[in-house]
């Protein structure tokens, strides 16, 4: 048959002892029951650990089952002389396009695969072009990939596996890392080579708006299949969604809420257009102001204690090459103690250059850094001092991780700053304590944890050594919505007891609007804005220009206003936008 049949499947992972026993026996997958057919476009969800990307590599037999089949168009992936054409037929990208890109341009590196398969040049250099043309890149295929966007990176990905010609594509969390525009660029091609070419996408994905791009969704629990059918079907159950540490679009979530005390509207509403023509149809008796301009927020100042101060700064890589690329231009700005501080930007807008200069990784080109009053590139100033108080947690946290036990490596850090078997462990203890990682979990390797759970002990490592300062860089990117509440909760929870000062870099608006007080717009290397959550995200058509974008509850607020109805358009989460609404249907 054509198409993928998966029978039964079971994905078991052992711990073996010492004289090769298994002492430990678990389910990864769990007798999975699953076909898709050529020509869909699925969408495969479920929290971190589910089974989700075990699954995904089963399909193109990068794993073979335990138990059970995985039939790819009538070939059986345990039979090794069809693995080639299996993977022909399936093809996979992955979550880190700079992991599967190798060429020194664009063009060689999506001809690497069907150069790889021994097809002749001229079927090669017509596949290239096809491929190309099919993400829209045919513009950068002379560029080095190197110099690419994100989104731009991901898309050259997908347009290597696209010139294999396969049947189906398998995509692993592709849009995890990359900001709003990189994400709806690789959204918009998946639609189009499904639409146009009939490739049929399997897309594994926590990005709930994603999964509405789908006809179909897969849910996944603890290894089990949890639910088949369309997405409006799985969404319009809000609470058996959250249940399983999932979450809704902002739409569905706010229509939910209002079903409740006024029975708002029959079905859960999956899109912001579906949205407003409920909601004025059953608001049309309310007053209408036909007045579309946008309130001003005034802004507040903070007016908390000065840490850092950054003055004029500048920095550019590849100086004395072709390459020059100044990262980071004449940056002013002021970081004050005990507030949370957003860092958003496209990808490449300098936002990781910038926090590395915090505490001394990077050294500006130009200009002065401050940290309380001292210069940090005085000579007589110790960086090893800052990197005490500046405690700085990477993109991939998890790669930070490298002791044989929990416990082991949250106490590293304290360790390696002179402290004492035992005063070590208090404070690993604590720190763990505050990330809400539990006892249970002190004499397990960090290997074995979840995504979320590795994400949360790496934290722990940084907090262990009490810094003043906290700066989390892209630290939900991957977690599944209850993983990532659950860690922003654990992060305000410890800024409110401890007066941290918390500096977070992330691509997700919503999570910029939940927690930020105040947030920095990076855009080519300069500080586009500097102010409250509010007053930036009222920018959102200047914010689209240059990369970004807003959470989905601005737009649908001021699609609401656009429609006559006079509702703040301020409004940045779900709760404050159900309080609004509620005041015109009642």
């Amino acid at each position: 048959m054509s198409g993928i049949e998966v029978k039964n499947l079971h994905h078991t992972i052992c711990e073996y002892d010492d004289e090769g026993n298994i002492y430990e026996k678990e389910y990864a997958l769990n007798g999975i029951d699953l076909t898709i057919n050529e020509g869909e476009f699925v969408a495969i969800v479920g929290h971190n650990g589910s089974g989700k990307s075990t699954f995904a590599k089963h399909l193109n037999g990068l794993l073979l089952p335990s138990t059970g089949d995985v039939i790819v168009n009538g070939m059986n992936t345990k039979d090794e002389a069809k693995i080639y054409d299996i993977r022909q037929y399936a093809g996979m990208v992955f979550q880190n396009p700079d992991n599967q890109i190798i060429g020194t341009i664009v063009e060689e590196d999506v001809g690497f695969g069907p150069e790889n398969i021994g097809l002749p040049t001229d079927e090669i250099w017509k596949r290239v072009d096809e491929a190309l043309a099919l993400v829209n890149m045919t513009e950068f295929r002379h560029k080095s990939p190197s110099k690419l966007s994100g989104g731009q990176k991901q898309r050259v990905a997908i347009a290597g596996t696209l010139a294999m010609k396969p049947k189906c594509i398998v995509l692993d969390e592709p849009t995890a890392m990359l900001d709003p525009t990189g994400r709806a660029e690789v959204m918009a091609t998946l639609k189009k080579i499904n639409e146009e070419e009939k490739v049929t996408i399997v897309l594994i994905t926590h990005h709930m708006d994603e999964v509405t791009a789908a006809k179909r969704c897969v849910v996944l629990n603890d290894g089990k299949k949890y639910f088949d059918g369309t997405p409006r079907e799985f969404f319009e159950n809000v609470e058996n969604v959250k249940k399983i540490g999932l979450d809704v679009p902002q739409v569905t979530e706010i229509s939910h809420k209002l079903n409740k005390n006024l029975d708002f509207v029959n079905k859960n509403p999956l899109f912001i257009r579906e949205f407003v023509d409920n909601f004025v149809e059953k608001s049309k008796n309310k007053p209408i102001v036909v007045d579309n301009s946008v309130e001003m927020v005034e802004k507040s100042p903070f007016e908390k204690e000065k840490i850092v101060e950054i003055q004029k700064i500048s920095y550019v890589y590849n100086d004395a090459s072709k390459y020059k690329t100044t990262a980071i231009n004449n940056i002013s700005m002021d970081i004050y103690k005990g507030e949370i501080l957003g860092i958003i930007g496209h990808t490449g807008s300098g936002k990781s250059t910038l926090i590395q200069h915090l505490n001394g990784l990077i050294r500006a080109d130009k200009g002065q850094i401050f940290y309380k009053g001292k210069n940090i590139y005085d000579k007589d100033f110790k960086m090893s001092e800052l990197r005490k108080h500046v405690g700085l947690v990477f993109q991939y946290p998890e790669y930070q991780l490298f002791e044989s036990t929990v416990l082991e490596d949250v106490c590293f850090g304290p360790k390696n700053m002179g402290a004492d078997n035992e005063s070590a462990l208090k404070m690993a203890k604590r720190a763990l304590k505050m990330m809400g990682i539990d006892e249970s979990y002190y004499e397990k390797s960090p290997i074995e944890l979840s995504g979320g759970e590795k994400r949360r002990v790496a934290i722990a490592g940084v907090i262990a050594m009490e810094p003043e300062i906290l700066i989390l860089d892209e630290p939900t990117a991957g977690l599944d919505p209850k993983g990532r509440d659950e860690l922003l909760n654990n992060i305000r929870r410890f800024r409110d007891e401890e007066n941290m000062t918390i500096i977070i870099v992330s691509h997700s608006m919503e999570d910029m609007a939940n927690l930020a007080e105040r947030i920095i717009v990076m855009h080519n290397g300069c500080i586009e804005y500097n102010d409250t959550p509010q007053n930036i995200f009222k920018e959102y058509k200047n914010l689209e220009k240059i990369g970004l974008a807003a959470p989905q509850v601005t737009y649908l607020m001021n699609e609401i206003k656009q429609r006559g109805i006079d509702v703040k358009c301020d409004i940045i989460n779900v709760d404050d936008a159900v309080c609004e609404l509620e005041k015109y249907l009642q």
